[in-house]
């Protein structure tokens, strides 16, 4: 694939952000209901709303830069998914707790990554307006990993305590 300019990968970053953005709304949903810490489930399940904010902010994005929404597949996305699922067939309780926030955690440093790029791009390309939402969705997923890291700390202490 050849990409001949900033915009058009500003586009595909924004279809690939779209792409992912749309299959963590139902992971996220599926991590909340697997995972049996009421604090780490109760993180997947507000940072799922949270995450359909998201996929609303992107089509604003998109509408700012005069482009369709459309998605694009991310392999990492895929990857990651189907290697959760994988594990979670052969796993449950404790170790399938941990899991799923460290899941939650290498998703975060993905979605932080793809923002901080896409929202660099808006930049270069005189998209202010789009390069300010997408740098809230850039905060937004900071926020997100502080809050897993923190979860899963406290999982591990509390693992440590009872053992």
């Amino acid at each position: 694939m050849t990409t001949e300019s900033v915009d058009e990968l500003l586009v595909q970053g924004l279809q690939e952000l779209y792409y992912t953005e749309q299959q963590l709304v139902d992971a996220l949903e599926t991590l909340s209901d697997q995972t049996d810490d009421e604090a780490a489930s109760q993180g997947f399940s507000e940072h799922r709303e949270e995450t359909q904010n998201q996929v609303d902010r992107l089509e604003q994005v998109f509408d700012q830069i005069g482009e369709e929404p459309r998605t694009k597949e991310e392999q990492v996305v895929n990857a990651l998914i189907e290697e959760h699922e994988q594990f979670a067939r052969d796993n449950d309780g404790d170790v399938l707790d941990r899991y799923n926030m460290s899941v939650g955690q290498k998703t975060e440093h993905y979605e932080i990554a793809a923002y901080g790029n896409v929202t660099s791009l808006a930049e270069k390309a005189g998209y202010d307006e789009a390069a300010d939402l997408l740098s809230e969705s850039l905060s937004e997923e900071e926020e997100a990993l502080d809050e897993v890291t923190q979860a899963s700390e406290e999982f591990d202490q509390q693992q440590l305590a009872s053992d």
